[in-house]
């Protein structure tokens, strides 16, 4: 059984989403990538542990976007609670203190980044008793450190903007006309600020896009059309580029199922399989899909 909770305010920090989680016994879980920086603090009595190319990381951790890539990433836990944040990769800089590029798709645990103030943090939300709570005084160190650092180049967060408002289908070519850089320069100002260059950035935020339509329970073929692949078969080999998995597979993956609940996109709520009822300000209580 999961139990997920969501803020009832939007963050103060534009590009800032979280949800909380409380999970008694989680069994290997597949990472499926996401165009996001992944921030994960935790202070129940259990630990989550990820496995990764890296190796094994413990406890409070953060990933750069695409973390999971060809299936290389598992999670598994008891008792397990925490407060997950996805960062657009336009502020990550800015909060965490340190390019999107130093973390290059590996998981680094947070008091590496934070030093002291990650646990201080943590052990504050272990304090407290409410969800609403947790996620106030998240927000608060986030916009705090939000507000002491300078932002990433306009240029380059206009860029962003344009790749995931078309799911990944603008033509990443044209963009560096379009801001008056030459390629070379958005290029290289891309990959150090946001921690991966246009073109990795478009095929991951449209492969984000198709997997989530595929666990809405589209078919591989129309999610193929209207995504910008070739045809099924491209949706297929980005898929497993991606995951390691087959669409099918990926259409059912717990990782991907929770996230309409645990951030909920197009005033949409996706019900899992085995889920019952869902409100607005209620944890729902969700079973496990198999593996």
């Amino acid at each position: 059984m999961w139990g997920v909770e969501r803020p009832e305010l939007p963050s103060r920090v534009a590009g800032v989403t979280m949800a909380g989680f409380r999970v008694r016994d989680l069994e290997e879980l597949r990472i499926v990538p996401h165009p996001a920086v992944t921030l994960l603090l935790e202070f129940g009595a259990g630990s989550p542990v990820l496995d990764c190319a890296a190796g094994q990381q413990r406890g409070s951790m953060v990933a750069g976007p695409g973390l999971g890539s060809a299936g290389a990433a598992r999670a598994w836990g008891v008792n397990v609670e925490c407060v997950q944040v996805r960062l657009s990769p336009v502020i990550a800089h800015a909060i965490l203190g340190a390019s999107p590029a130093d973390l290059d798709g590996a998981v680094v645990p947070l008091g590496d980044l934070w030093g002291r103030e990650a646990s201080r943090m943590c052990e504050q939300l272990g304090e407290v008793s409410s969800w609403q709570d947790r996620f106030l005084l998240t927000d608060a160190l986030l916009a705090r450190r939000h507000e002491a650092r300078p932002p990433v180049d306009p240029e380059v967060a206009w860029a962003w903007r344009q790749i995931v408002v078309s799911h990944g289908l603008t033509r990443v070519d044209g963009l560096a006309a379009e801001v008056g850089w030459s390629r070379k320069r958005l290029w290289s100002r891309f990959r150090s600020q946001l921690g991966l260059p246009p073109k990795r950035a478009a095929k991951l935020v449209r492969f984000d896009h198709a997997a989530h339509r595929l666990v809405a329970g589209e078919r591989a073929a129309r999610v193929a059309a209207d995504t910008g692949y070739a045809d099924q078969s491209h949706l297929h080999r980005d898929v497993m580029a991606f995951t390691g998995a087959t669409p099918a597979t990926v259409a059912g993956e717990p990782f991907l199922a929770v996230d309409d609940i645990a951030w909920p996109s197009r005033g949409t709520t996706l019900m899992p399989h085995g889920s019952r009822d869902l409100r607005l300000g209620r944890r729902p209580e969700m079973r496990r899909p198999p593996l």
